[in-house]
């Protein structure tokens, strides 16, 4: 008897029969969760957090953070990864090794970034030995945490919620009033301006909406002790770390705080990924904050983030137990962005310049991305494959971009979404620069900056109609689109 068949024969009868696996045996779900600590050991290594300089401590631990679901025929991983940003090359090591390890296909794994911007590089393969050995660590520890929260799995429960929480999100995009505008990188004046500062003389008005929801997915054990937790957040990372040191900005803290909002046990795992983001920060305009002292602000955001997300866990009448997996992942090309030819005159008169008064005199930046529009000129390769994911839990979804995705972008595939709730989760399996739609290109400012982002000016249009797509095939097909 097959599952639709079955499904029917409860809708029609109320007969309550088992779910059966494809060996004939009743179907349990199960569900478990890791933390594994990926802190860098070797130092110095480098770090990005607001400026280039070397980590010569941590601040706070870094972590690779699973939950493995099973629903006895499908089985996935979803992981978030303390870092800035993964690319893919590194990202499939670590999946490769873990499948090797668990049986759960690579394409069943989804592997997050946070974007704190205080963590060492992904992926360096030459260069300081600190970072060099850094590759490794992370590699293992990714792996290492799906094949931990694979063995520990155990009959489960899921429930889904969310609470809004918009005091802590603001649109980083502005108009300006008139006459405050500056020349951009390439000498032209673009319509907004991001992070243009907080004096209401300059400010006119933001160029785009926020997304206050801050959503959850709770999992528990069959003895209604919570197991694990995924949450989502449109906000960027929040900084303001002590110099020197790596942190895991305010999604590791949220990660600590957690256990004690639901008097958890040791061993459960919380995790907040990052959300369509890409034009959120955590700087209230128009308002002058008073000083914080280092990581204080991150605690503050933190703590409202715990605080909500317990809110939400109130929210949740029961979990469910009977739950129908799903995933589809896509490949998609796009094509890569070419500057026209006046780019590149401008961009080789500015890179020609050689005395010191006329540079000084240039846009800020200008000779940063001079030379990234010469690299775009010679880039060889015409388009970029990028990997995009669905996943269905029950009557939830989740759907994986590999770009910091601007928040528009995020609202319209929750609103469309053939699911009441979906998450969307940024910088998920890749970093591939900014994502904005093509009503913010239209505005230009650093979001849609060539160099800044690199992929057609589409691109979100060609992204959000294929995973509404494979939304509605997980929908009304089941587990896999077929």
């Amino acid at each position: 008897m097959t599952r639709s068949t079955i499904s029917l024969l409860v809708l029609l009868f109320g007969i309550a029969i088992p779910l059966m696996n494809s060996a004939g045996m009743a179907a349990e779900f199960r569900a478990g969760a890791s933390a594994v600590d990926v802190s860098p050991q070797q130092f110095p290594v480098s770090l990005r957090s607001g400026k280039a300089m070397d980590a010569s401590a941590v601040h706070d631990p870094l972590h690779a953070r699973a939950i493995v679901l099973d629903d006895g025929e499908i089985t996935l991983a979803i992981v978030v990864l303390d870092a800035l940003g993964a690319p893919p090359e590194m990202l499939d090591v670590a999946k490769q090794i873990a499948a090797e390890k668990t049986g759960i296909p690579v394409e069943r794994m989804l592997i997050s970034s946070t974007h704190s911007h205080s963590t060492p590089p992904s992926n360096r393969t030459e260069g300081s030995p600190g970072d060099v050995a850094y590759r490794e660590l992370l590699v293992n520890g990714l792996a290492q945490s799906i094949i931990e929260a694979y063995e520990k799995r155990e009959l489960a429960s899921v429930g889904v919620a969310s609470h809004d929480l918009p005091e802590e999100v603001f649109n980083r995009r502005w108009h300006l009033k008139p006459g405050k505008m500056p020349a951009n990188p390439f000498g032209k004046m673009d319509i907004v301006k991001m992070n243009p500062g907080t004096s209401p003389d300059v400010l006119d008005r933001p160029a785009g909406p926020i997304d206050p929801e801050l959503m959850i997915l709770s999992i528990q054990n069959n003895k209604r002790k919570p197991i694990g937790l995924l949450a989502n957040y449109a906000l960027h990372y929040v900084g303001g770390v002590k110099e020197k040191h790596a942190s895991s900005d305010y999604f590791g803290e949220f990660s600590r705080l957690m256990p004690s909002r639901l008097r958890a046990s040791p061993e459960f795992v919380a995790m907040m990924s990052n959300g369509a983001s890409g034009d959120i920060n955590n700087i209230p305009f128009l308002v002058n904050r008073p000083p914080r002292e280092p990581f204080e602000q991150i605690r503050i955001v933190a703590t409202k983030a715990a605080d909500t997300a317990y809110f939400a866990y109130k929210k949740i009448d029961s979990h469910d137990s009977n739950i129908t997996l799903g995933m589809i992942e896509r490949e998609i090309e796009l094509k890569y962005r070419r500057p026209s030819e006046d780019d590149v005159a401008y961009a080789q008169k500015i890179l020609a310049l050689t005395d010191p008064v006329d540079i000084s005199e240039l846009p800020k930046k200008a000779q940063d991305y001079a030379r990234k529009t010469i690299q775009a000129h010679e880039r060889e390769e015409e388009f970029l494959t990028v990997t995009i994911q669905a996943i269905r839990v029950g009557e939830f979804a989740i759907v994986g971009i590999p770009f910091e995705t601007l928040v528009e972008i995020g609202l319209e595939i929750k609103d469309r979404s053939p699911f009441s709730k979906t998450m969307v989760i940024g910088l998920a399996n890749g970093r591939h620069g900014y994502l904005p739609p093509p009503e913010q290109h239209r505005l230009g400012g650093y979001e849609t900056w060539l160099g800044t982002n690199v992929v057609q000016k589409d691109a979100s249009v060609i992204l959000t109609e294929n995973l509404l797509e494979m939304l509605t095939e997980l929908k009304t097909s089941g587990k896999d689109g077929r």
